[in-house]
């Protein structure tokens, strides 16, 4: 907002010439969504408090150890999201196309988290929004993220459908990760688009059943958001570099997808950075306020909004390493119980079994850190690695 308002008067005003460059804009939008989460988290969490007063918040199926934490208010989520989208707002290029589909993956998987956390709060049980319903709502959004600002401006009249997209602007092809575009670039026409869903919806469901104990799904998330800001960076930056002797842009230096414009998402991931490691302020252990699915679902849904938007959609296995671990471990338990009845883990997902065998929450917590830090060099390695 400030960059289509401000920019323009650079011409005047040269100290606004600043805002052209995304670099800049990242680096503020981060540290204002920081300052803001923290300024608003006090607040905030007093409101919660107040109005969830007496309420559990805590699911039934979780060890006899986060039964002391009922009492704790949930729906700390919202704090993330209006930090991040205070600072995405009022920095980033909002004709983006790119930052535009983020957004509303964002806001949508939010609002269908919300919904699961308000019905939690007011009939008073840990069921929630039924899981059919969860999967219908996410696809809705997501699909008005793909086919509606992907593809603004590009829309018209068929002889026999009233609506036919004519310029279909979501790229379609997939590389992988520690293998130069130019030896696998796979163009996977309409197939894309399922997969593109899984990966969406697949990680927003994957940090969903990670936030499980206090700080554990905030933390990769803060990683995963600074690594694909550096993947957006360059996979959209036309910063030029010398290679063989030509002048080529930086994903063609590192032989990666390059896709124009999308370094304005470097914006949006510094916001929800900052806004990630505000919101743990208040979330390390022990926890003062809950993230709540209004947190969790949004976010997951951002992170899978990135892999496909950067192009990093095999790559963002590795990025999300620890999600994706999570959410495995809940189909190995589900596969393994229906097929055999016996269990794998002692309790899935896999952090409450690590719970049952006498590791002690912040152990587990800052262990799984590490694994997210860890997953996150190797994906920045596989830039250079190809």
């Amino acid at each position: 907002m400030l960059y289509l308002w401000l920019y323009p008067l650079a011409s005047r005003y040269p100290v606004l010439n600043v805002l052209r460059y995304p670099s800049f804009r990242t680096v503020a939008a981060g540290l204002f969504a920081l300052l803001a989460g923290m300024l608003l988290g006090p607040w905030l969490i007093r409101e919660l408090r107040f109005r969830q007063h007496g309420q559990s918040n805590v699911r039934e199926d979780t060890p006899e150890s986060h039964q002391k934490k009922k009492g704790t208010p949930t729906l700390g989520g919202l704090l993330i999201l209006v930090a991040m989208g205070l600072g995405t707002v009022l920095f980033a290029d909002l004709s983006n196309r790119y930052v535009l589909a983020a957004i509303t993956i964002t806001a949508g998987f939010a609002f269908t988290g919300f919904l699961d956390d308000w019905l939690k709060l007011s009939k008073r049980n840990s069921k929630g929004l039924a899981g059919r319903y969860k999967i219908v709502l996410q696809t809705l959004f997501f699909l008005i993220a793909i086919y509606g600002w992907l593809n603004a401006g590009n829309w018209r009249i068929g002889n026999h459908f009233p609506y036919v997209f004519a310029d279909f602007r979501l790229d379609t092809t997939l590389t992988l990760p520690f293998v130069a575009t130019h030896l696998f670039h796979w163009d996977m026409g309409w197939l894309y688009l399922p997969f593109a869903w899984v990966v969406v919806v697949g990680t927003s469901n994957a940090v969903n059943l990670t936030d499980g104990l206090d700080g554990l799904a905030i933390g990769p998330t803060i990683t995963s958001s600074l690594i694909f800001l550096v993947l957006a960076y360059v996979t959209g930056t036309t910063l030029g570099v010398e290679l063989h002797g030509s002048h080529v842009n930086l994903a063609q230096y590192l032989y990666i997808e390059h896709v124009d414009g999308v370094e304005e998402l470097a914006v949006f991931c510094a916001a929800m950075a900052g806004a990630g490691l505000a919101f743990l302020w208040y979330n390390t252990y022990p926890a003062s306020v809950f993230m709540g699915d209004v947190g969790s679902l949004a976010l997951g849904g951002a992170l899978g909004s990135l892999a496909i938007l950067t192009k990093s959609e095999v790559v963002s296995a590795i990025i999300n390493a620890v999600f994706l671990v999570e959410i495995l471990s809940v189909m190995l338990q589900v596969a393994s119980f229906k097929l055999t009845g016996k269990r794998i883990f002692r309790m899935a997902p896999i952090h409450h079994h690590f719970e049952l065998n006498g590791w002690a929450e912040p152990k587990i917590i800052v262990r799984f850190w590490i694994a997210g830090i860890l997953s996150g060099l190797v994906a920045l390695l596989s830039l250079k690695l190809r």
